[in-house]
């Protein structure tokens, strides 16, 4: 059974990872061991409404070109805790030439087929845009840049400690098919807890929600859908490979509202034991994510203790290490109140 991970070990066991990453110099992921000379921008409001969404967004919105596909979370029939559908709708409605996005899921769900899963979608009030499930035709295969040198690197059976889980790894993920079909991707996440991660954010949002369901969500979740640092590596290697095809193209919002323990795939959610906090955007995934734990740890501690419980007791913040490991962002940052 993996132990907790708690805050004050995550970033004790950061240092000494990355002080191992040191020794050895590989292609492909880029440096990790030089401290930021600056620090990624996340942009912070406390009105949770569509015009303080379009704020946020206006600030992140530099690379969203082309056709662009609106990732979010469909969540099951009638949830209790979905974001109020007016923000989503008055997001989409400014952000021409683009598409709800969604893959169907693994798991038995009337999200598992494309046909049941978009009754879902009009059953939340999704009905006002087009809406894309990009597995229904199948899978695209997108290599996940520079993992196989990663691995290379560690072969060496005199080196005792690696930066990764033993165990099965990915170097490449299944997505839905027509996730090709889209110049640019706009993360738009609800931020909560999760059964299996410990907490979802944009970085959960895009590897889970983009991988095929009958294939790129087994390569995530493995045999036995494990959980614990293997699965989460797995996770975010898959993430990697997404912003690894957008490149500057891949923007992130995350909204703080109705945070429960529990994920939206969970149709009999927890009711949220802590307030709002607000609305985050940011071009820097790692950043963003980080920003948001950051600002439930900073929760009072009635309020903050069922959903950093979860988070510590899934491993949640090795998603944040090993996203730091992979180069995939920043964890220094400047939160930018607007």
């Amino acid at each position: 059974m993996e132990r907790p991970i708690s805050r004050r070990s995550f970033l004790k066991k950061s240092a000494i990872v990355l002080g191992t990453v040191a020794v050895c110099d590989f292609k492909g992921i880029g440096s990790v061991v030089a401290a930021p000379e600056n620090r990624s921008q996340v942009f912070f409001t406390k009105d949770i409404s569509v015009n303080g969404l379009l704020k946020i967004y206006s600030k992140i919105n530099q690379g969203v070109t082309g056709k662009i596909g609106i990732k979010l979370h469909s969540g099951e029939p009638h949830g209790p805790n979905l974001l109020p559908i007016e923000l989503s709708k008055g997001l989409q409605q400014h952000i021409p030439n683009s598409t709800i996005v969604e893959c169907n899921v693994l798991y038995p769900s009337p999200r598992k087929t494309t046909k049941e899963h978009l009754e879902t979608l009009k059953i939340n009030g999704f009905d006002f845009c087009p809406v894309d499930i990009m597995d229904t035709d199948g899978n695209a295969t997108f290599p996940i840049p520079g993992m196989r040198e990663f691995f290379d690197a560690w072969l060496d059976p005199s080196l005792t400690e690696r930066p990764f889980t033993p165990g099965v790894h990915l170097t490449e993920v299944a997505v839905g098919k027509s996730l090709l079909n889209y110049d640019s991707l706009l993360v738009y996440t609800h931020f909560k807890g999760h059964t299996s991660g410990g907490f979802g954010g944009s970085l959960k949002n895009i590897a889970i929600g983009c991988a095929s369901g009958q294939v790129g969500k087994r390569q995530i979740h493995g045999e036995g859908w494990s959980k614990g640092p293997l699965f989460l590596e797995r996770m975010v290697e898959a993430g990697k490979g997404i912003t690894g095809h957008f490149g500057p193209h891949i923007t992130y919002v995350n909204v703080l509202k109705n945070i429960s323990v529990d994920c939206d795939c969970n149709p009999h959610g927890a009711k949220p034991t802590c307030d709002d906090i607000g609305i985050l955007g940011s071009t820097d995934i790692l950043a963003i994510d980080k920003a948001s734990v950051d600002l439930v740890y900073a929760l009072p501690e009635g309020q903050r203790r069922d959903i950093v419980e979860r988070i510590e007791s899934r491993s949640g913040l090795h998603q944040l290490e090993y996203m730091k490991i992979l180069n995939m962002g920043n964890d220094q940052y400047e939160l930018i109140t607007l």
